[in-house]
């Protein structure tokens, strides 16, 4: 009976995740720069971009390219109403439309496990990820963590393209061949061997059937079908296709080995340590710790989480930025908030309650990470950013909210700290995160996002610096959070933010 509930309420989630992000559709466009010096772009998983050699493609009169000519031109003539589907789905940016796939991911998967009959709770299992509880459990230290290694992995592929595009520049069959007709716009003076495409699908896919295994045939499917596109479209041949899918191989490679070596398998811990946490907590001074508000209690998601491998800091840098410690429960600083939390009004259509909800981001969703992914995303389209620059921003972006995380779990299980709820249950909230209260993970996700995404796109950074502000009221509106939790933890972002910002002032883009 469990499994079937589970089942239906997937369903449910991923039906009203899908028609949630149709209402925010991105928009076409046509890319305004071609960033032709990219390929000498840092990498973050590859030392250079001249660790992937990669052959000349055959030339344009030769026989071999001849015949590749001749395929699509086969392909086009015998066009379905399936590969015309085919060809508009892939129109717009790849990267993009692979984040929103990860972003639907997440919200079908981020669904907590509910309670073995004994009180104890089971763990997804990477080992069996169709059993109970489906593999994985996307919440957002995991969501953050899987948005970083799929773009991370993307740009490193595409910088890489980009070198050996204008390397040899052999332009798309499209512009070679007259016969082919190019069914979607193609950008004026980008080659097209190495293909883009081919590198976003199979990075993408190379990713994500490892952080959502579950999936493996429709991500297979998704990327065949973006490969295909292009053909059809006459923006690709076969071994423009083939020069991308080995590039994407060997990223993949790279990223992939560092996700299995970076700490998240020891993340969920073990009674032991869990008793451990909260003894060097109570060790430090903290008399009233955190305490599970579920029945059956449930341990805290992710205890050790904070020990995952950081991307832009070291472990002495996510060490030297945890702060101090909260107000101490019944403290006068304390009682302030706990104060401000019974005063604020909320009731169904009180402006605060409206702004807990939009910024909510909880169970079924793709979490406050992928919110800013879903604002970035929107800022790209209307940059009209091409494949590369779009990369750059998503990587730069999700390592600083990874990080975020990363620093977050490790200050929530030092100080351990308990939530308004548990000192006051008269507090309404709009949910109840199985975690301690210090500091906020939405403010320090906000607070790393927006000074990426301001660095990025500076003539709109004070409208990012008011999401980011918003944000975290929204878990003191919440009920959620102490004042202290969130303040401190948009301070904390923005500086873990900054780690990024400077990667991205020097890795040659500007």
């Amino acid at each position: 009976m469990k499994n079937i509930t589970i089942i239906i309420i997937t369903l449910i989630i991923a039906s009203s995740c899908s028609k949630d992000v149709e209402q925010r559709v991105i928009p076409e466009f046509e890319p305004l720069t071609l960033d032709s010096t990219g390929g000498t772009w840092k990498t973050i998983h590859l030392a250079s971009s001249a660790d992937i050699p990669v052959n000349a493609p055959e030339k344009v009169s030769s026989t071999a390219y001849k015949a590749e000519l001749d395929q699509i031109l086969s392909m086009q003539q015998g066009m379905t109403p399936e590969d015309s589907r085919i060809v508009n789905s892939w129109k717009n940016s790849g990267v993009i439309r692979w984040n929103e796939v990860a972003r639907e991911l997440v919200a079908v998967y981020n669904i907590p496990p509910e309670a073995n009959a004994d009180g104890t709770y089971p763990v997804p299992s990477a080992a069996n990820p169709g059993a109970y509880p489906k593999f994985p459990f996307a919440n957002p230290p995991y969501a953050s963590r899987a948005y970083a290694y799929l773009h991370t992995a993307m740009y490193d592929a595409l910088v890489t393209v980009w070198r050996y595009k204008f390397q040899y520049k052999r332009m798309s069959p499209a512009v070679n061949d007259s016969r082919i007709k190019p069914l979607e716009p193609l950008q004026d003076g980008l080659p097209s061997y190495p293909s883009e495409d081919a590198a976003v699908a199979q990075v993408a896919y190379r990713m994500l059937k490892v952080l959502f295994p579950n999936d493996t045939m429709m991500l297979a499917q998704m990327a065949a079908d973006q490969k295909k596109a292009k053909m059809l479209s006459g923006a690709a041949s076969a071994s423009d296709i083939a020069a991308g899918e080995q590039i994407a191989n060997a990223v993949a490679e790279k990223a992939l080995a560092r996700l299995r070596t970076d700490g998240m398998g020891a993340a969920v811990g073990n009674p032991n340590v869990w008793a451990q946490i909260e003894a060097d907590a109570v060790a430090r001074g903290n008399n009233t710790p955190w305490k599970s508000l579920e029945s059956p209690a449930r341990p805290m998601m992710l205890p050790v989480y904070g020990n995952v491998k950081t991307w832009m800091l070291s472990t002495a840098q996510r060490d030297s930025l945890r702060p101090g410690p909260p107000p101490a429960v019944g403290s006068t600083k304390f009682n302030e908030e706990l104060a401000e939390l019974r005063s604020i009004d909320r009731s169904q259509n009180s402006k605060e309650w409206k702004i807990a909800m939009y910024w909510s981001d909880g169970v079924g969703t793709y979490t406050p990470p992928g919110h800013w992914n879903e604002i970035a995303a929107h800022k790209i389209a209307g940059e009209k950013l091409n494949e590369l620059r779009t990369a750059r921003v998503f990587s730069l972006l999700n390592m600083a909210i990874a990080d975020a995380g990363i620093c977050c779990w490790d200050t929530k299980a030092y100080y351990y700290s308990a939530r308004p709820s548990q000192i006051d249950p008269s507090i309404k909230t709009i949910g109840m995160p199985n975690f301690p209260s210090y500091t906020s993970g939405h403010s320090t996700f906000s607070g790393a996002a927006s000074t990426v995404l301001g660095y990025i796109f500076p003539d709109e950074k004070p409208n990012f610096d008011a999401m980011a502000v918003e944000a975290n009221l929204s878990r003191i509106y919440g009920g959620i959070h102490y004042r202290s939790d969130c303040e401190v933890g948009l301070r904390c972002g923005r500086a873990i933010g900054s780690f990024s910002v400077r990667f991205g002032e020097k890795d040659g883009s500007n």
